[in-house]
């Protein structure tokens, strides 16, 4: 299954430069720029003055974070939706926005990306490495934990979290094509209805997921900054509070009549025995309630740095480790017991889901996955003259010797 930025200035300034990818997939916004056309302060000794440290967006960052938890709580609720009403309807209504809003700023950070060799490498190596490591740790820890030797290892067919990889790696392969056609989002709409009835896709690269999250990744593209502003409003705070307490009374009214796999976005209409036509239906107006509880969920997300703004720079960590823990309280029957169906139960589930996301995100267990989430590399891929030229021009200067006379 089922992934910073904070609006600054006004609409007279200058683009922003291209945003610097991160280990999640997600790119850190761009740092402070200084003045058109001035040139760098000297320091006394006539050397120039390093350049700015580009500092991470804490919105977007906090962003992040707060939706990795909403992602894990949505994980340690799922069992709990047999017997508990009020379990369900939170799920239903997490759902409904959290992988959007990942799949929103992944899109966003996106906007830069080109065909250019040092973020070709950037893609393979934080998303495509990560993928096929997990791809088969998982199918390996499903073998074991779930007494399933047979269980096969296949990187075409996405077992549980590491759909989100795969879609995020075909997605930004086709940022370009979504910058020159006109209409992009009903363009992206249109081909997630078409998936949502089409039963013959497969299962190939979780394609139906991948086809049908695409319009928030659009969407995510062709935001601006004001349009981040805006959501964070105070007027936007007000509003998003008796929608959010209509959306819960309505998925407590809908959980007992409805599906929640049409949340999921993995299947076609003919899949979960529904006409054709509840695909188009449904795809537009789960975008729709997407696109607004994803605003609501934005407009209380703090610009501020906070105790667990760093914690947004890990998400992709945390959301790939979780997914053993996760797994494995189904697999050894952990919710099978009494207390899981007790009120106090569902509430100790929720807070042991939000305090293991949150270790999963801190730098000391960057530090230990680091080589396999952000390798490096380097043996793989061929020297470009070019990076090589942008990193060194990026980097602050240094005084260089004197050549000898005779050189």
């Amino acid at each position: 299954m089922n992934n910073s930025l904070r609006p600054h200035g006004s609409d007279s300034r200058a683009p922003l430069p291209p945003a610097r990818p991160t280990a999640d997939g997600v790119p850190s916004p761009p740092g402070p720029r200084g003045r058109s056309g001035s040139s760098p302060a000297e320091e006394p000794s006539g050397s120039p003055a390093p350049r700015p440290a580009k500092q991470r967006d804490a919105f977007f960052d906090n962003a992040k974070y707060l939706a990795i938890v909403l992602v894990a709580m949505g994980h340690a609720w799922e069992p709990l939706t047999d017997h508990s009403r009020a379990a369900e309807a939170l799920y239903m209504v997490v759902y409904t926005f959290h992988m959007p809003a990942f799949i929103l700023i992944s899109g966003y950070f996106s906007r830069s990306f080109d065909m250019r060799p040092d973020r070709l490498k950037r893609l393979i190596t934080g998303v495509a490495v990560p993928y096929a490591v997990f791809e088969v740790a998982y199918s390996l820890f499903k073998r074991w934990a779930d007494d399933d030797p047979g269980h096969p290892i296949s990187l075409l067919d996405p077992w549980y979290l590491t759909w989100f990889l795969i879609a995020l790696f075909v997605w930004r392969l086709t940022t370009p094509l979504w910058k020159v056609v006109r209409h992009p989002v009903p363009l992206a709409l249109v081909i997630a209805c078409l998936a949502a009835v089409s039963p013959d896709i497969g299962d190939d690269l979780d394609l139906q997921r991948v086809l049908q999250f695409l319009p928030f990744f659009v969407v995510g593209l062709f935001m601006k900054p004001e349009h981040f502003r805006r959501l964070r409003g105070r007027t936007a705070r007000v509003l998003s509070l008796p929608v959010f307490a209509a959306a819960l009374a309505l998925a407590y009214w809908a959980g007992p009549r409805m599906n929640s796999a049409w949340f999921y976005h993995r299947d076609s209409a003919q899949e979960l025995g529904a006409p054709w036509w509840a695909g188009v239906v449904m795809t537009l107006a789960l975008f729709g309630c997407s696109m607004v509880l994803t605003g609501c969920f934005f407009a209380w997300v703090p610009g501020r740095r906070m105790w667990f703004t760093v914690l947004g720079a890990g998400t992709l960590y945390g959301y790939l480790l979780h997914g053993f823990l996760a797994k494995g309280s189904r697999f050894w029957g952990w919710y099978d017991h009494a207390w899981a169906q007790q009120v106090w139960g569902e509430m100790a589930a929720t807070a042991v889901a939000a305090a293991v996301i949150t270790v999963l995100c801190t730098p000391p267990v960057r530090r230990v996955f680091r080589s396999v989430m952000e390798p490096e590399l380097a043996w793989a891929f061929r020297k470009d003259p070019a990076s090589e030229a942008r990193r060194r021009a990026s980097s602050p200067a240094e005084p260089r010797e004197k050549a000898p006379q005779n050189a």
